[in-house]
């Protein structure tokens, strides 16, 4: 790194309030990523990123600089019985009882496209899609980007752990920014979400923005300004890229863990499931489909049909899981009563992804290992007749010394009231194209 683009200048021109150049954004990037940038040097830029913020351009050269620091995927030649397969793919930002990944990666593929789904693993509240999956006996997460390429031809879909070479910089700055306060900057969140995507290399892509207490956005306005940032980002790189506003203050379905959040999703492709979960699936199945070129198919159709369920057994076949072992359960399960007569009124999202991670569903720093069984699963949702004495939550685990601490998590997380609650009739918020 030259004199004129040394770390400490960077650091300086960001901690002032001033733009940095394309330059400066590369450099500093790049240094960081071999090394040659501290990481006490990177977490004061990121500070002062997260206090000054970025222009849109600073944005989209920092998103260019971190997936330049790797390869890209060329999705452009998969074919299917000779004919060329679009790729589309969907992120959420997360949330507390976020399955859907799971229920919509096989539908989309048993409507006709290719969606290559590289997922994370959870931290704190909220959950991994790869931590959930991983509760299949047998199912692996990594995949050459070969394999990775011959599943998606084989199968139309595949759910795995980035590819070591994909935006290798941001795994770096988020483990930096986990321990440095500066998770929550939109313009962090924006262009790491965004470089694995467009490296990943896809035409297409739908953003679930979540947003509410079990979500990193707790403003509508926050999460509009996330949405629009990551929306012009993916347009700035060719990639057709649109996003729904979502609901996450209450838990999404009727779990929150790993093994009872798959069995959920089981229920969705069978046709079931939580009224929830299914209507967010199939909101952003047509958003997909449409992004894609694709929206004369409706993907209620091919759900209810049942080419879903086989495309998700082919899936976790491909990846060394047997779809028809029985899901692991927990050893110990304590149930929560309902401690008054009336509806549900609310039950907080954060609280419950919190407990779940008591219970052991989640981790506290990365590479801890998760419990497959463990979660929290509702009785009813908000709207709902609830009777005092009744069961109302059930805890699951395998190691029943961590009760107490999650109920700990849980008081005051259960609002019953005697008149009935207004239940919105959509988790939709808002949509950004």
């Amino acid at each position: 790194m030259s004199a004129a683009l040394d770390p400490v200048s960077v650091i300086v021109a960001k901690r002032d309030g001033r733009e940095l150049t394309g330059g400066q954004i590369a450099a500093v990037v790049d240094g960081y990523t071999r090394g040659r940038v501290a990481d006490e040097q990177m977490s004061a830029l990121l500070m002062a990123i997260l206090l000054r913020g970025m222009s849109r351009r600073e944005i989209v050269d920092w998103t260019a600089a971190m997936i330049a620091s790797g390869s890209r995927l060329d999705l452009s030649g998969l074919r299917r019985d000779g004919h060329p397969l679009v790729a589309v793919d969907k992120h959420s930002t997360g949330g507390v009882g976020d399955k859907i990944t799971l229920p919509l990666t096989p539908l989309i593929a048993a409507c006709g496209l290719a969606v290559p789904q590289m997922s994370g693993r959870g931290l704190g509240h909220t959950g991994g899609t790869l931590d959930k999956l991983e509760a299949i006996p047998g199912w692996r997460a990594d995949l050459t980007a070969d394999r990775l390429l011959e599943q998606l031809e084989q199968v139309g879909a595949v759910i795995c752990a980035a590819t070591a070479d994909l935006a290798p910089a941001d795994r770096k700055l988020y483990a930096l920014r986990d321990v440095t306060g500066t998770v929550p900057a939109i313009p962090l969140i924006a262009s790491s979400i965004m470089s694995k995507k467009i490296a990943e290399g896809t035409s297409a892509l739908v953003l679930d923005v979540k947003v509410g207490s079990g979500a990193f956005m707790t403003t509508v306005d926050d999460a509009a300004e996330l949405a629009r940032t990551m929306v012009d980002l993916g347009a700035d790189a060719g990639v057709r890229t649109r996003a729904l506003i979502t609901d996450m203050s209450t838990p999404l379905g009727r779990s929150a863990g790993n093994a009872v959040e798959v069995a959920e999703a089981l229920e969705v492709l069978a046709g079931g499931g939580p009224p929830d979960v299914r209507d967010l699936t199939l909101a952003l199945a047509e958003e997909m489909l449409a992004a894609a070129g694709r929206a004369d198919v409706d993907p209620a159709a091919v759900l209810a049909g049942g080419k879903a369920m086989d495309a998700w057994r082919a899936l976790i076949a491909a990846q060394g899981g047997d779809p028809a072992a029985p899901l692991p359960r927990a050893r110990h399960t304590r149930q929560v009563d309902a401690a008054a007569s009336g509806y549900l009124a609310g039950l907080d999202a954060l609280a419950v992804g919190h407990a779940a991670w008591e219970l052991g569903a989640g981790r506290a720093v990365p590479g801890e290992a998760v419990s497959p069984v463990a979660g929290v699963t509702w009785h009813a949702g908000v709207g709902d007749r609830v009777h005092a004495g009744a069961p109302l939550l059930t805890l699951h685990t395998d190691h029943p010394e961590r009760f107490e601490r999650a109920l700990a998590r849980l008081d005051g997380a259960v609002t019953i009231t005697v008149e009935r609650p207004q239940v919105p009739g959509s988790r939709v918020l808002g949509r950004v194209e």
